[in-house]
């Protein structure tokens, strides 16, 4: 058995919810701190690839990455190509997972007790202490919550995964797409077993965000 699309499944979720961690967590925490209104907007531009198909989504990814657009032609100047590679399914997986991390990091944001930013800025503490050293442990539930959430996102991504990197096998297939393409050659048993693996890793993510949101509850009971 090919035990290629697991690997590379699991490496385009690892890397790509590294990149989304980041970027959530800081587009959230100046999202949290802006006018309703700006905000609104912001979160409208942010979340809209939660609720665009993913087809839709890997189709303007293609329209700004495609080889043939302006873009796609000056990245690949610099030897950079996401179609049809397998860090494009990092773009691609880092795109759709994006708004859930967004969105569960400005819930925990936006729930975190002010008053503990401020008694630290009555100690002289500066503001990029007071983010890692109490913000961020204060919202360390939901962070990881939002976090465990991306990565399942980005593990089952198909949509926009198969429009820009497409399927080859050893070098852009995943489970999601090897499931297809063998159900698509009558190869009922091989998408059976992917199937299974995928529903596999999918329960023990659910039970982490269940574990999470759990400690969370008794974290804000105890308070």
């Amino acid at each position: 058995m090919d035990w290629y699309p697991l690997y590379n499944s699991l490496r385009i979720a690892a890397i790509s919810s590294v990149l989304v961690f980041f970027t959530g967590i800081l587009a959230a925490y100046y999202a949290a701190r802006l006018p309703r209104a700006v905000k609104g907007v912001l979160d409208v531009a942010l979340t809209l690839p939660m609720v665009l198909p993913p087809t839709v989504c890997g189709y303007f990814l293609l329209l700004l990455f495609g080889v043939k657009r302006p873009l796609g032609m000056f990245l690949a100047e610099f030897g950079i190509k996401f179609v049809m590679t397998w860090y494009g399914g990092v773009l691609a997986a880092a795109v759709v997972a994006f708004p859930l991390m967004y969105r569960t990091a400005r819930g925990a944001f936006e729930s975190f007790d002010k008053t503990l930013a401020y008694a630290g800025q009555t100690l002289g503490l500066s503001n990029t202490y007071i983010f890692w050293r109490v913000r961020m442990p204060a919202c360390r539930q939901g962070i990881l919550a939002g976090t465990v959430l991306a990565f399942a996102r980005a593990l089952g991504e198909y949509g926009a995964t198969s429009m820009l990197i497409g399927y080859t096998p050893g070098r852009t297939a995943t489970i999601s797409t090897t499931v297809y393409q063998l159900w698509r050659t009558n190869d009922e048993a091989g998408a059976f077993t992917w199937v299974m693996i995928n529903l596999a890793i999918s329960t023990a993510v659910l039970l982490t965000v269940n574990m999470l949101e759990d400690r969370q509850k008794k974290a804000v009971k105890n308070r």
